[in-house]
Order: C-alpha cells, then structure tokens, then sequence
C-alpha cells in the first residue's frame, strides 16, 4: 500500500516536471501553469492521503477524516514543528481554490509568462521564478513525505 502512495507520487511528479521543464518553456501560456498547478495539487492530496492511511495504522491518529479540511487540519497537528511541510500545506489551500479564485494572464507566448491571483486579499504573480519556488517546496514535501511513509 505504502509503495503504491509512493509510486503514484513519482508519477504525478514525473508529469509536472514535463509541464515545468518542457510544455510551459516551449508553450508560455497561462493554461500550463494552471496545468502545472492542478497537477501539483494532486500530487500533494496524494502525498497527504498516504500520510494519514500511515499514521492511522501508526495509531498517531484515530481515523483519517473523510473531507479535504479535516485532511489538511490532521496533517498540520502531526507535522507542526517541521515548517517547510506546513508551508507546503499553506501553499496547498491555495493551489485547491485555484479554478474559483479571480486571475489575470499576462504576457502569454512570452518570456515573462505570469498568472496573476487574487487569494485572500493578496495579489499572487504566479511567474517563472514563482514556479521554481514551489517545485523546489514540492522536491522538499516529496522527500519529507517518503520519509514519513517508509519509517
């Protein structure tokens, strides 16, 4: 079961990687990044539903919660010390509201390629730079979350 979490998270790795390193330097549109996101989103509701089926039968939890809040609040309380991963977490809850939130595209087919956001009050420029930012995050929960699951 572990190893099926595990796998599945490389491959969901693996196609945003291709999105990151490949579609988006070829293609500079606002619909890979939004791509690259949702993929991302999955690849952490992945990595967080094999963290709570581990720390269940670890007995750190009673039983994983059945909607998305109660995942992301169980797995705050078991890694609240470690702030990269609940900074992942943070940055989680905005990739799961992405499709709803207000956004601008700007300069599309173009170097400077950027998604503009407006999340909580707070303008985001999702632009290339951005993008590394929350793949080298992601490298971080991928391993973190290995850890946890192969412990």
């Amino acid at each position: 079961m572990v190893k099926n979490f595990i796998e599945e998270l490389i491959q969901e790795k693996i196609s945003a990687d291709h999105l990151l390193y490949v579609s988006l330097k070829y293609t500079k549109t606002c619909d890979v990044i939004l791509n690259l996101i949702l993929r991302w989103r999955k690849m952490i509701e992945t990595g967080v539903e094999g963290i709570l089926e581990v720390a269940k039968k670890k007995k750190k939890i009673s039983s994983v919660p059945l909607n998305p809040i109660g995942k992301i609040e169980a797995v705050k309380k078991l890694f609240k010390k470690d702030k990269e991963f609940l900074d992942v977490i943070h940055t989680y809850e905005m990739f799961r509201k992405i499709e709803e939130l207000k956004k601008e595209r700007i300069g599309e087919f173009r170097k400077n390629v950027a998604l503009k956001i407006l999340y909580r009050g707070e303008e985001i420029n999702i632009n290339l730079d951005q993008l590394k930012i929350y793949a080298d995050m992601l490298e971080k929960f991928i391993s973190t979350t290995k850890q946890f699951l192969l412990s």
